[in-house]
């Protein structure tokens, strides 16, 4: 089965080094497929059109944020036995090992999902960008009119899901997978975040790191866990501010400041040990952009008054901020049963992937651009917002056991609180030696060994 490459001229196979599958499209009312050791015998390529035919030669101004398109395979991961999707051989019943090597590669799930789903449409995509601009704007115009204190929590709640929004039409940008124009993407990514004080350019960079990373215990950049070694260095302070919510909650503009525990580095340094040399001026001018946003709140604090200003948009942001900080740690924090972290040789791109989780945030998902689909997200941040949950569906039959179902949501995502907090009671650190570890508790640190 060919692999397939994602570019400027749309999808195009790269060269076969093994037989196409004789078999006919893969169907979902059919759940039992069967893997071999060559390829995937229940599923075919489906046909190209125009558009991905078609090759609009361009300079590519893709941000190199995006999945490799062939992974070395590891040790066990194919076998000449039959497996099937729950990872064990059909004639032997034995306990689900997430930590186990998944019994299908990436290009397996790449070739599940349609292929309309990696297409770009950046007038679909700027439409976000204008309704959640004039629901930003909307809700301060109402929140100063009315002026009392019946409305201002109310619009603090909403306003801070707004900027959280307002995040994530960025972070596609980010990624390129807002439009294949990285122009585009760079305007309206500096547009958005500078305007809740992100810089784009710097968490931009960090965030590539962490997709390219993901599930690494040390090479990681977002809420990787701590080796037991550093943990145990720390303050009892600190301890508490990383593991009591509500303070990890407010930890990103901390974050952008100085990283993680353990890491060194600032998001705003062109010089810092995040970048490389060439990327020096795209830092220096996302720190610039922040800056000028920085400027123009103390100018409005002259004019509106501070208190009013605290109102209109301090609260709010505080409030992005800890949905961001929830929503982040969530997706890869937090299933009853305990997901795999790696090192070493055990260390995979697709196995990594696989340990995020995918969560329901109710009347949330539409608002925040469905965020919450975020394994296929990890997998192939290419992909579009408004393709996830479609692509997710279709990737499912091969995840199996490997896909984690979301719990349900009632129309406010109040379980996650709960989820939230157990995690913290318990996922403290990993072991220092080990190529798969599994979050350990401290006992003396809100939980006990035996949990």
């Amino acid at each position: 089965m060919a692999s397939w490459v994602l570019s400027e001229c749309g999808l195009k196979p790269l060269p076969q080094f093994w037989p196409r599958p004789r078999t006919g499209i893969i169907n979902p009312s059919k759940p039992t497929f069967l893997y071999t050791n060559r390829t995937l015998t229940d599923l075919k390529r489906l046909p190209f059109d125009k558009f991905s035919r078609g090759c609009f030669r361009e300079r590519n101004w893709g941000l190199k944020v995006s999945a490799p398109y062939r992974v070395a395979s590891l040790d066990g991961e194919e076998d000449n036995k039959v497996i099937g999707f729950n990872g064990v051989g059909e004639d032997e019943e034995t306990e689900f090992d997430p930590g186990s090597p998944p019994p299908f590669k990436l290009s397996d799930i790449r070739t599940a999902i349609p292929k309309h789903c990696w297409v770009k449409d950046p007038w679909k995509s700027m439409s976000y960008v204008v309704r959640d601009v004039a629901v930003v704007f909307g809700l301060a115009a109402a929140a100063a009119y009315f002026n009392n204190w019946v409305v201002w929590p109310l619009y603090w709640a909403a306003q801070g899901t707004m900027f959280w929004a307002l995040f994530v039409l960025g972070h596609d940008c980010g990624h390129g997978s807002f439009s294949n124009n990285n122009k585009l993407n760079s305007v309206v990514g500096h547009i958005l975040h500078s305007s809740i004080l992100v810089p784009y350019h710097g968490w931009r960079i960090s965030h590539r790191t962490h997709h390219q990373n993901h599930g690494h215990v040390e090479n990681d950049e977002s809420w990787h866990p701590l080796p037991e070694k550093i943990y145990k260095s720390l303050d009892g302070i600190t301890k508490m501010l990383r593991f009591t919510v509500p303070f990890p909650m407010l930890a990103y503009p901390i974050y952008l400041w100085s990283r993680s525990p353990g890491k060194s580095g600032s998001h705003f340094d062109p010089n810092s040990d995040l970048f490389v040399p060439s990327e020096r001026k795209d830092v220096i001018t996302s720190t610039v952009c922040w800056t000028a946003m920085a400027a123009l709140l103390v100018g409005l604090s002259f004019v509106m008054g501070p208190v009013q200003l605290l109102k209109l948009y301090g609260v709010p942001y505080v409030g992005f901020v800890m949905w961001l900080d929830l929503v982040t740690y969530l997706h890869h924090h937090g299933h009853e049963d305990k997901l795999p972290w790696y090192r070493g040789k055990e260390w995979s791109y697709l196995r990594g992937g696989l340990t995020t989780i995918d969560r329901d945030y109710g009347w949330i998902n539409n608002i925040h651009h469905d965020i919450g689909t975020h394994v296929i997200h990890h997998l192939f941040p290419q992909i579009p917002h408004y393709h996830l949950i479609e692509a997710t569906e279709a990737a499912r039959p091969v995840f199996g056991k490997y896909y984690r179902e979301p719990k349900k949501s009632g129309p406010l995502p109040f379980h996650l609180i709960g989820i939230l907090i157990r995690s913290m009671r318990k996922d403290h650190y990993v072991s220092d030696t080990g190529d798969v570890v599994y979050y350990q508790t401290d006992p003396q640190h809100g939980g006990s060994s035996s949990e």
